[in-house]
C-alpha cells in the first residue's frame, strides 16, 4: 500500500491522494508529514508536522497514536502545527480520549510563518505561510552546521585554540536547507518564499496535471496545477523534487508520460512522480 522514492539522500515513504489521504515519512529526518493515513509503521515516529487541519491531512491522527503502544512508546510525540489549529485539535483529541478511555496525548507545538524550531541535535524546522482557506504552513528542515570562520583558515590547531581560549568565536553557523515541504496552497507560495526552490530537496504538491482540470478550477481550490510549476521551470534549484498529492482524476501508471510529455527536459529530470506502482491505494 505504501509508496517508496529515494531523492538524494532522502527516502520519502507512505501514500498521497489529492483529497484523499496524505502521510509522508522521511525517516532519515526522523519525521512524518501530516497524518492522513496511519500505516502500523508509522506509530514509531516521534515528530509530526502537519501542514493544516483538513481531514485528509490530520484525520488519521488519533489512530496513529492509539497504536504507538505497539511500538513500546511511553511519551508523546511532538506535533507542530499552525499555530491558530492548536486549540481545536487538543480539544478534538481530549473528545477521543474520552471516548475510548485511553489517552491520546501530544506536545503540540504551535507555529507562526518564520517561527524556527529545534528538532533534535543540528535539525530545525522553519515554519512558511502557505495559501489555504484554513491556517496552513509549509515547513524547511534545516541544518545548522558549525564552521571555522575563513579568516581563521590557515591558522594551526593550537593558534585557532588559543584565540577560543581568549574568548574569541571561531566558528560561525552554516544553515543548509535539507528538505522542504509544500501542500494544498496556491502556487504564490513559491513566489513569496523563494527559498522553497533552494532547498535540496523539495516535496511539493502538483494536483492537477492536464486540462482534465482548469488552471482557474485549480486555483479556485488553492491547489497548485502542473502549468504554473512548467511557468516557473528556470527558477528551480532543488536537487530532486518529488510531485506528489496528484489527483485521482489521474491513473498512477500516466503521470510520468504527462510529465514527460509537459515538462521542459531539465525540470522533468528532477521531478520524482510519488505515485503507486498499482492503483490508487483504498
Amino acid at each position: 500500500m505504501l509508496t517508496t522514492v529515494t531523492a538524494g539522500p532522502y527516502t520519502v515513504r507512505g501514500v498521497s491522494v489529492g483529497g484523499v489521504y496524505t502521510s509522508l515519512q522521511v525517516p532519515e529526518l526522523g519525521v512524518l508529514f501530516d497524518a492522513g493515513i496511519s500505516p502500523r509503521s508509522f506509530g514509531a515516529i516521534d515528530t509530526i508536522l502537519l501542514s493544516h487541519g483538513h481531514a485528509d491531512h490530520v484525520g488519521a491522527l488519533p489512530g496513529l497514536l492509539g497504536i504507538r503502544a505497539l511500538h513500546g512508546k511511553t511519551r508523546p510525540p511532538r506535533v507542530v502545527m499552525p499555530a491558530e489549529i492548536v486549540d481545536d485539535l487538543t480539544t478534538a483529541l481530549a473528545a477521543l480520549t474520552r471516548l475510548q478511555r485511553w489517552p491520546l496525548e501530544i506536545e503540540a507545538i504551535g507555529m507562526n510563518p518564520g517561527d524556527v524550531v529545534a528538532l533534535r541535535g543540528d535539525l530545525h524546522v522553519r515554519a512558511v505561510r502557505t495559501f489555504h482557506p484554513v491556517p496552513s504552513l509549509a515547513y524547511i528542515l534545516v541544518r545548522r552546521v558549525a564552521k571555522l570562520r575563513p579568516d581563521f583558515h590557515g591558522l594551526t590547531g593550537p593558534e585557532i585554540a588559543a584565540r577560543r581560549r581568549a574568548g574569541e568565536d571561531v566558528t560561525e553557523i552554516d544553515e543548509r536547507m535539507e528538505l522542504a515541504y509544500a501542500t494544498d496552497t496556491l502556487v504564490s507560495v513559491l513566489d513569496h518564499s523563494p527559498e522553497l526552490l533552494r532547498a535540496r530537496v523539495l516535496i511539493v504538491e502538483c494536483t492537477f496535471l492536464d486540462d482534465r482540470k482548469s488552471l482557474e478550477a485549480a486555483r479556485a481550490g488553492c491547489h497548485i496545477h502542473l502549468d504554473e510549476l512548467i511557468e516557473r521551470a528556470d527558477r528551480f534549484e532543488n536537487e530532486h523534487i518529488v510531485m506528489m498529492h496528484v489527483s485521482q482524476l489521474y491513473r498512477p501508471d500516466e503521470v510520468a508520460s504527462i510529465l514527460d510529455a509537459r515538462v521542459p527536459p531539465a525540470l522533468r529530470k528532477k521531478i520524482i512522480p510519488f505515485v503507486p506502482d498499482g492503483p490508487w491505494p483504498g
